[in-house]
C-alpha cells in the first residue's frame, strides 16, 4: 500500500523523528521522575511559543481554501488559548516559577529557531507551509504521549502534559492536519517538505536544550 504524503514525509525524516519521540526528556516525563529544574525550563521555553503558534493557526485560517478547514482551525485556536494556557499557569505555580523569572530567562537557541520558523511559515501565506509546521508540532507529541503506560505519573505537571497530547480530540486534530497536508501537500511538495523537515529537527533540538539550560532560581 502506498504511503500517504504525510506518512512519507515522516518516514523520510524518521531518524530525527524517532530520536525526538524516544528522547531522554520523554522517557523521564513519562516515568514522572524528570528533574523539576528541567521540567520548569522546558515549560518556560515552550510557553514562549503560544503567541507565534496562535499566529500560525491564524495564518492557516486565512490561507485555507475551504470553510470546513477554517472552522476546524478556529476551534483549534480556542483549545490552545483555553485548556493548554491554563495548564501552563498552574504548572508555573506548582514548580515555583515566578512571572519575573519567566520574563528574565532568555530564549534557548532552539526556542528562537522555533519562533522564527512559526513566523516564517505564517508570513509565507502558504497553507501547505502552515499545515506542515502545525502537523509536526502536534503529531510528534501524539507519538510520544501515546506510549504512556498506566498508571501515569502522580503529579499533575507530568500527567496533564501527557493528557493534553493524548486524548480523543487531540487524535482527531492530528488526523485532520494529516488529511489536510495529504490533500494540499503534493502540489506544494518542496515547501511542505522544507518546513516539515526543519520543524522535526528543531523539535529534537528543543528537547536537547532542556538539559543544557535547566531553570535555576525557582521558589521552593
Amino acid at each position: 500500500m502506498t504511503a500517504s504524503f504525510s506518512e512519507a514525509l515522516r518516514e523520510r525524516h524518521a531518524e530525527t523523528w524517532r530520536a525526538a519521540v524516544r528522547h531522554r526528556f520523554v522517557a523521564e516525563l513519562l516515568a514522572g521522575d524528570i528533574d523539576d529544574d528541567v521540567m520548569a525550563g522546558y515549560l518556560v521555553q515552550d510557553y514562549r511559543f503560544l503567541d507565534g503558534f496562535l499566529a500560525l493557526v491564524g495564518a492557516a485560517i486565512a490561507s485555507a481554501d475551504a470553510l470546513e478547514a477554517r472552522l476546524a482551525f478556529s476551534a483549534f485556536a480556542g483549545e490552545i488559548a483555553g485548556d493548554e494556557n491554563t495548564y501552563f499557569l498552574r504548572a508555573f505555580d506548582e514548580l515555583g516559577v515566578s512571572e519575573a523569572l519567566r520574563a528574565e530567562t532568555p530564549d534557548t537557541a532552539a526556542t528562537a529557531a522555533f519562533k522564527a520558523l512559526f513566523r516564517e511559515a505564517a508570513e509565507t501565506r502558504d497553507y501547505a507551509a502552515a499545515v506542515a509546521v502545525l502537523l509536526v508540532a502536534e503529531w510528534l507529541y501524539l507519538d510520544w504521549a501515546a506510549t504512556a503506560s498506566a498508571p501515569r505519573p502522580e503529579r499533575f505537571v507530568h500527567d496533564e502534559w501527557i493528557e493534553l497530547h493524548d486524548f480523543p480530540e487531540f487524535h482527531d486534530r492530528v488526523a485532520f492536519l494529516r488529511a489536510e497536508l495529504d490533500r494540499v501537500g503534493p502540489a506544494r511538495r518542496e515547501i511542505a517538505e522544507d518546513f516539515f523537515a526543519r520543524a522535526v529537527r528543531i523539535e529534537l533540538d528543543f528537547f536537547d536544550a532542556c538539559y543544557e539550560a535547566p531553570l535555576s532560581g525557582r521558589k521552593a
